[in-house]
């Protein structure tokens, strides 16, 4: 499905008539923080320390663990910067996104550009230099396949946008083994496929609230395109199978009784509210009833309660 480029709205049309240059010190550098999303980071390293820690059956080298945590950062920084960068003329248009450093003028295309291709360029130097090269190629994927392929090709075009774009979230949790290994193994690949099946249902409920918000600009995310019905189902389809895949590494030798446990709780969690969800919007529900965000906040804690159990999981077997 394509979809029309809209029209962009100059940067800075929020904000002051000053350059960005001539803005106070501290707010310019917020702004470039900013452009990295750290909240979004922060979820992306719950799942690499983790997989550390069961790669090495213990407890990795902590300065292992800091080095893959910064190069990690920097990497997604950039590849965050490089998106803001390419979709800044639909950020100046959506009520969520209205804020953001290239929309309100703090920082300039140009700066945000060159900041986010140095971020790059360094994230992979320093896995290359001081992790192994394996993970800095990994990361570096993961960087050009979320700017290129999610971006600037997948995004305004089809709904499965965040069903395929969402492979470069993925990506950690294979950085996160090689760093210890400088190999792969079957583990990082069932959990790559968790967070594989874990991103549409994780991301479809935020995309269900804003939903207007997408229309807007012309980006077709599914509940722009299909009632809540069919995006419900959806959401408990990729519910299921991600559960599913998430009680893999048990049969397969790598984790033991209390991942299995956290596992089977925390899904089983999942699936009630992903089931309520579809209820509800069977029932016709609208408006605050409908209740996705419940699944969104949701998807946030399971994720870090699997994770963590993933971590904890080597020292109880």
């Amino acid at each position: 499905m394509c979809v029309t480029a809209v029209e962009s709205r100059p940067a800075g049309v929020l904000g002051t008539s000053q350059s960005p240059a001539h803005r106070p010190f501290r707010a310019r550098v917020m702004a470039f923080v900013a452009l990295t999303k750290p909240r979004i980071i922060e979820l992306l390293l719950i799942t690499t320390v983790p997989v550390m820690f069961l790669a090495q059956q213990g407890v990795p080298d902590l300065t292992l663990v800091l080095l893959t945590c910064v190069g990690g950062y920097l990497s997604a920084g950039g590849a965050n910067a490089l998106n803001m960068y390419i979709d800044r003329d639909i950020d100046a248009l959506m009520d969520r996104t209205s804020q953001r450093p290239l929309v309100t003028g703090m920082v300039s295309p140009r700066e945000a550009l060159v900041f986010g291709i140095a971020l790059a360029v360094v994230s992979t130097l320093l896995f290359g230099l001081t992790v192994n090269w394996l993970s800095a190629w990994l990361s570096l994927g993961a960087l050009l396949f979320y700017v290129v392929v999610y971006t600037m090709i997948l995004k305004r075009r089809t709904a499965q946008n965040i069903v395929w774009g969402g492979i470069a979230g993925c990506m950690p949790v294979l950085i996160g083994w090689s760093a210890v290994t400088n190999s792969m193994s079957w583990a990082p690949v069932v959990l790559f496929l968790v967070i594989f099946f874990w991103t549409p249902p994780h991301y479809w409920p935020l995309s269900m609230k804003v939903k207007e918000d997408y229309a807007r600009v012309g980006v077709p995310m599914l509940p722009v395109v299909a009632g809540n019905k069919t995006v419900a189902r959806q959401i408990v389809l990729y519910s299921w199978v991600m559960v599913g895949v998430s009680l893999l590494l048990t049969p397969m030798g790598y984790t033991g009784w209390f991942y299995t446990a956290v596992a089977l709780a925390a899904g089983g969690w999942w699936l009630w509210e992903a089931h309520a969800l579809l209820h509800r919007a069977k029932a016709e529900v609208t408006g605050a009833k409908l209740k996705e965000m419940r699944l969104f906040h949701w998807s946030i804690t399971y994720v870090s309660l699997l994770f963590v159990a993933i971590a904890v999981d080597p020292f109880l077997r």
